[in-house]
């Protein structure tokens, strides 16, 4: 049997934090909820992680940076940003680092699902 896909999501805002959360594991895959990339980088579990489901701005390090931080470390990890203010420079900068998506807080569920399978290499409609 193979494992579930492990999603690491960080976002500041914990409302947002939780729902995503919901959102990943209601698809069957296992979630973890940070709410910092400084978290994120010191959990004993990130080597585990199959994907990143991370807010743009937050304080403190960015998700950005974050991404920005993964790839210097040599955790080729895909990216999926959500932000609630996407700005096109913002945009082009993620997606030219490999992101697999770039959504607007509130998201669609489809939008995100589609964004993850994507990230994990699998088909759209389930």
């Amino acid at each position: 049997m193979s494992k579930r896909p492990l999603i690491s999501i960080v976002d500041d805002d914990e409302s947002v934090r939780v729902a995503t959360e919901s959102l990943v594991r209601s698809l069957g895959f296992e979630a973890a909820a940070f709410a910092s990339g400084e978290e994120l980088l010191r959990w004993e579990r990130l080597g585990e992680a199959d994907c990143v489901v991370t807010d743009v701005q937050m304080p403190g390090m960015s998700g950005l940076e974050l991404q920005a931080r993964l790839i210097d470390d040599g955790r080729a990890l895909p990216v999926i940003f959500i932000t609630a203010f996407p700005e096109e420079r913002l945009r082009r900068r993620a997606e030219a680092a490999g992101a697999y998506g770039f959504l607007s807080k509130p998201f669609d569920g489809t939008d995100m699902i589609n964004c993850l399978d994507a990230a994990l290499g699998r088909h759209a409609g389930r």
